[in-house]
């Protein structure tokens, strides 16, 4: 249970004072609402109520008044204004008062977090934005598209016939094609996005590209997207207050999608998380995940972009985790600056992979593991093999930025006997030690030499075709080999535990004990 009095201790890190408690601090708060100005939305009892629209005194008062909320948050100084405190005692709401600039999509998802955690699934949904794209269209007399910062479209009008060949291509292509978004770009058109919340019209900038009118989509100060209207000038005075109305519903929306994301995202990664660790009841978390609990397979994805590799690590996290429902195929969780996501096998990981690197910025490099083919059981081994496929990549067994267990196990194998060697759990002394002695001591090859017979499967002249040298200078070494140590080389298990030993050297042993 959450009172309005933890409420208040959690926002007050943000600056956040209460400014008067009718019905006492010890009001039990389940629910978080979003107030639209311009549609009425019931509240509950319990809920806290987001008092987004109210810019003046008079209406903050009014919605105070009217609500059956046990909370209202408000944008304003902390002192609270003798009419909204009256209205306050009338209603018995609580009134909180935030800082103007902290953003309502900040407040949104803190508070979604704090009160509905563990309470399930929030009522409120996201809203159809599609819907609200008709509405503008049916004001302003134009197609419409709603966008987000990336350019990429959420919804549209239905209202597309006889639109030109940039829309066509915006919507079938889900974003805006680069030629436009460069001739966008240069005529300051994101520039004013970013400064104003006044409607802009836009000319025709290229051809196929006819004229548009935009405005932001914006709570409080932040940017959440835009709209976009196509139309032909003179465009009428209604168009653009219908722009402005339409900009505000949408920001509703988009912090209600928000904010049931943020939570979303939690509990799946927790569930993900809870798998990976072999803690879960399996069958159960993946039927709660909408994962059948047939074959599985675990990716391990490090991102990065310069030295921003946390920041890089949460934009991957919040794209591989973007969309309604169970459109997405896998399910993921970001521990550290690593994501982890688990996919159904009939779903292959490298096209998942490229999906996802399309979403991406340009500058993020990514590398990626994929573990093998897992049971629902067998998901922390399939984790392991995924870090342990990420790690090859990282110590450069591997040169390709995906690093597929089924393809690489042989380096996957030699890592772990580096790893092994490492921590001393092979032998330091005996005959690789005395000979990687000898190399650094007086300048011989014998290590190398090693390597190439053993690589070519005891055939002297591949060995030395390999090596550079001819058929009896390999010949000497072997000899010599055999000479300074106790080794047999005509032994199979002698043999065997060479190459182990071999393998699992590190690669700073010598200057030349790799070829």
């Amino acid at each position: 249970m959450v009172t309005l009095e933890r409420l208040v201790d959690v926002l007050g890190g943000l600056g956040t004072r209460l400014g008067c408690a009718p019905r006492g601090r010890e009001v039990e708060l389940r629910g978080l609402s979003l107030h639209d100005p311009t549609e009425s939305h019931p509240t509950s009892p319990t809920d806290v109520l987001l008092g987004i629209g109210t810019g003046s005194v008079t209406a903050a008062a009014r919605l105070v008044r009217g609500t059956t909320a046990a909370a209202v948050v408000l944008h304003g100084p902390p002192e609270l204004d003798e009419r909204v405190l009256a209205a306050a005692r009338s209603s018995g709401a609580a009134v909180l008062m935030v800082d103007p600039a902290v953003p309502w999509s900040h407040l949104a998802g803190l508070i979604h977090t704090l009160v509905l955690s563990g309470q399930g699934p929030s009522r409120d949904v996201p809203g159809d934005l599609f819907a609200v794209a008709d509405a503008i269209a049916a004001v302003v007399g134009g197609p419409v598209t709603i966008e987000d910062l990336q350019s990429r479209v959420l919804a549209y009008s239905n209202r597309q016939e006889d639109v030109d060949a940039a829309r066509v291509q915006t919507i079938l292509g889900r974003r805006v094609p680069p030629d436009v978004l460069k001739a966008l770009e240069e005529h300051g058109v994101f520039k004013h996005l970013a400064n104003s919340d006044e409607p802009l019209l836009v000319p025709a900038l290229t051809p196929g590209l006819l004229g548009r009118l935009i405005v932001a989509i914006r709570a409080g100060r932040e940017l959440l997207g835009s709209v976009w209207v196509e139309v032909t000038p003179p465009v009428r005075p209604q168009a653009h207050s219908a722009m402005v109305d339409g900009a505000r519903t949408a920001a509703l929306h988009l912090l209600r999608a928000r904010a049931g994301a943020d939570l979303e995202r939690r509990a799946e990664a927790d569930a993900v998380l809870s798998l990976l660790d072999g803690t879960a009841d399996a069958p159960g978390t993946l039927s709660r995940l909408g994962l059948a609990a047939g074959a599985l397979r675990v990716v391990a994805l490090h991102a990065h972009a310069g030295m921003n590799e946390h920041g890089a690590a949460l934009l991957a996290f919040e794209r591989a985790t973007s969309g309604f429902g169970w459109s997405r195929p896998g399910r993921s969780a970001l521990l550290g600056n690593v994501l982890y996501t688990v996919l159904p096998d009939d779903n292959p990981a490298r096209d998942w992979l490229r999906s996802l690197l399309r979403e991406l910025p340009a500058d993020v490099a990514v590398h990626a593991g994929i573990g093998g083919r897992a049971n629902p059981g067998d998901l922390p081994a399939s984790r392991l093999e995924a870090e342990e496929c990420l790690a090859a990549r990282v110590a450069g067994l591997v040169e390709t930025d995906t690093v597929d267990y089924d393809e690489h196990w042989a380096q996957v194998l030699l890592l772990r006997l580096r790893t092994a060697a490492e921590a001393g759990r092979l032998p330091t002394r005996g005959p690789v030690a005395d000979l990687l002695r000898q190399d650094t001591e007086h300048g011989t090859d014998y290590l190398a030499t090693l390597r190439a017979w053993l690589a070519a499967g005891g055939d002297g002249k591949a060995a030395a075709r390999r090596l550079a040298v001819h058929p009896n200078t390999l010949r000497y070494r072997l000899r010599k080999i055999e000479q300074l140590t106790a080794l047999r080389l005509d032994e199979a298990d002698q043999r065997l535990a060479l190459t182990v030993a071999l393998a699992a050297l590190p690669a700073q042993g010598s200057r030349k004990d790799r070829w």
